[in-house]
């Protein structure tokens, strides 16, 4: 088993359906696979397994990432590379998960960018369709803000290159941070 040297949290952040969780999940795999140890914690197994009373306000969601974030910090100060899997959606919220865990770890920011209209199209999981006609308030991208990062550590356009580019500069970005220590 290799531990990384630099105990690290990388941050996906995107609208609902810009591909975090399958990036996330690759990621993680890729390094488990070369010996690394690496988890992902994801919005929607991070909700129904530790915060299932987290609600969808500004302030709540703020909170949630928050509680996120100490867990994130915890395991890549152990030696687990993490990768969090979140919208994130605020960059109030953003800057305050990346202070947080800067405390311990380092913290790399990456945005998957995906125009709303194209994950719309995706709509994996049927929650745009369910927005769209009123079922789900405050849905990101449709009647809640998604706020762009103003300076991501790597941007990965995933309506513009494929799945297998976007994992690609994502494992070599992360390839480039990692340090092994035997």
């Amino acid at each position: 088993m290799k531990f990384a040297k630099n105990d690290i949290v990388i941050w996906l952040t995107g609208l609902p359906g810009s591909g975090k969780t399958t990036l996330g999940k690759m990621l993680r795999d890729k390094l488990k696979e070369e010996g690394y140890r690496s988890e992902i914690i994801d919005g929607d197994w991070f909700r129904k397994y530790i915060d299932d009373q987290a609600g969808f306000t500004r302030e709540e969601r703020i909170k949630h990432l928050v509680r996120v974030s100490y867990i994130a910090k915890l395991l890549a100060r152990n030696g687990i590379i993490t990768i969090c899997s979140f919208v994130s959606p605020y960059e109030e919220a953003r800057k305050t998960v990346k202070s947080i865990i800067e405390e311990d770890a380092s913290f790399y920011l990456v945005y998957l960018k995906c125009p709303v209209e194209e994950c719309i199209k995706r709509d994996p999981k049927g929650l745009y369709k369910k927005a769209l006609k009123g079922y789900i308030k405050n849905f990101t991208g449709i009647d809640d803000v998604y706020e762009e990062p103003s300076n991501p550590d790597l941007v990965l356009d995933t309506s513009k290159r494929s799945l297998q580019e976007n994992f690609e500069a994502l494992y070599h970005f992360v390839k480039n941070i990692v340090r092994v220590v035997s």
